[in-house]
C-alpha cells in the first residue's frame, strides 16, 4: 500500500511539473505572438511614416484637397472625421448603455432575452458594408437625412453599438454583488442601487468599450462611402459654435462630407507617386490618432482601477 502511495504521488508530481512545463509553453508562445504583431504594427507605421515625412508640415494640416499633390492637405478630411466621431459618439453611448444597463440590470431571464443576448453579439461580426446598405437605405432615402455628417454619424453608432453594449454589460457584471445587496440593504430602490453605485464602478469600463469602438469606426470606409461621403471636398461644414445666442449650431449636422479613409482611398488610386506619399501621410496620421484613443482607453481603465481600489 505504501509503494502504491508513493508511486501515486510521483505521478501526481510528474503530472504538476508536466502541467507547469505546458503553462509556461503556452505564455511564451502568447508572448511571441503579441510581440510579432507588435513588431508588424510597428514596421508598418514607421513605414507609412518614412514614405509620408516629406508631406508632414502645417500646411498639410491646414490645406484642401487639390489636384496638384504639393499643395493638397487633410483639413476636410479631418474635420469631417472628427464632427463624424462626434455624432457617433453622442449617439452610440447613451444608446449602448441603456441597452445594456437593461439587458444587465432589469431584463427578466427567459428565452427571449437570450435570443436579444446573442443576436447583439452577432451583430459585432456582421461586414460593415451591410451597415452601410442599411443607412442608405434608411436614413438617407426613408428619413430623407441625405448624404451628411449625420447620417455618417448615425451609421457608424449601429456599428459599434454591440461593441458598448458588449463592454458595458461586462463593466457591468464586474462590479462585486455585494455591493448590490447592501445598498439594497438599506432600502435603496434598483434605480438608486445602478445610479449610484454600480454605474460609477464600471464607468471605466463604459468609457473604454466606447473609445475601442470610436477607435475601429474612425477608420472605416465602406459604410460612409455607401452613403455617399464625397472623395474631393474643397470647404468645411458650418461651425458648430456661433457668437450669437443660442451659441449652438445644427446645420453641420445636414452638410455633405469626407473623411480620412475616403481621402486616403482617393489619393492611392491615383498613378503619381507624390499622392501615394500624401496617402502614406494620412495613414500615419489616422493610424497615430486611432493608436492615441487606444491609448487614452489605457489610461481611463487603469484610473478608475485606481480610484476604485483605494
Amino acid at each position: 500500500m505504501a509503494a502504491t502511495a508513493h508511486m501515486t504521488l510521483e505521478e501526481i508530481r510528474k503530472g504538476l511539473s508536466w502541467r507547469k512545463q505546458l503553462d509556461k509553453l503556452f505564455i511564451a508562445i502568447g508572448m511571441a505572438l503579441l510581440f510579432g504583431c507588435l513588431a508588424i504594427l510597428a514596421i508598418l507605421f514607421f513605414d507609412l511614416v518614412r514614405d509620408g515625412s516629406s508631406r508632414f508640415g502645417w500646411d498639410f494640416f491646414t490645406s484642401f484637397p487639390s489636384r496638384k499633390a504639393e499643395n493638397a492637405g487633410i483639413l476636410s478630411a479631418a474635420v469631417g472625421t472628427m464632427l463624424i466621431m462626434v455624432v457617433t459618439a453622442l449617439v452610440a453611448l447613451p444608446v449602448g448603455v441603456a441597452a445594456a444597463i437593461y439587458l444587465e440590470e432589469y431584463a427578466p431571464k427567459n428565452w427571449f432575452t437570450g435570443i436579444i443576448e446573442i443576436n447583439v453579439t452577432n451583430l459585432a461580426g456582421v461586414p460593415s458594408i451591410i451597415y452601410g446598405l442599411l443607412a442608405l437605405g434608411l436614413f438617407v432615402y426613408q428619413f430623407n437625412f441625405g448624404q451628411s455628417v449625420l447620417t455618417a454619424g448615425l451609421t457608424l453608432a449601429l456599428l459599434i453599438l454591440p461593441i458598448v453594449i458588449v463592454a458595458t454589460r461586462e463593466s457591468l457584471r464586474a462590479v462585486p454583488k455585494a455591493i448590490r445587496e447592501a445598498a439594497y440593504g438599506l432600502g435603496a430602490t434598483r434605480w438608486e442601487v445602478t445610479k449610484d453605485h454600480v454605474l460609477p464602478y464600471s464607468t471605466g469600463g463604459i468609457l473604454t468599450g466606447l473609445i475601442l469602438g470610436l477607435s475601429r469606426a474612425i477608420g472605416e470606409t465602406a459604410p460612409i462611402i455607401t452613403i455617399g461621403a464625397l472623395s474631393f471636398i474643397a470647404f468645411l461644414p458650418p461651425s458648430p459654435v456661433t457668437g450669437e445666442f443660442p451659441f449652438l449650431n445644427f446645420e453641420w449636422l445636414r452638410s455633405e462630407f469626407t473623411a480620412m479613409p475616403i481621402q486616403m482611398f482617393n489619393w492611392v488610386s491615383r498613378p503619381d507617386q507624390a499622392f501615394q506619399a500624401n496617402a502614406a501621410a494620412a495613414g500615419a496620421i489616422l493610424l497615430g490618432m486611432t493608436l492615441a484613443m487606444n491609448a487614452v482607453a489605457i489610461w481611463i481603465r487603469y484610473r478608475f482601477r485606481k480610484k476604485i481600489s483605494w
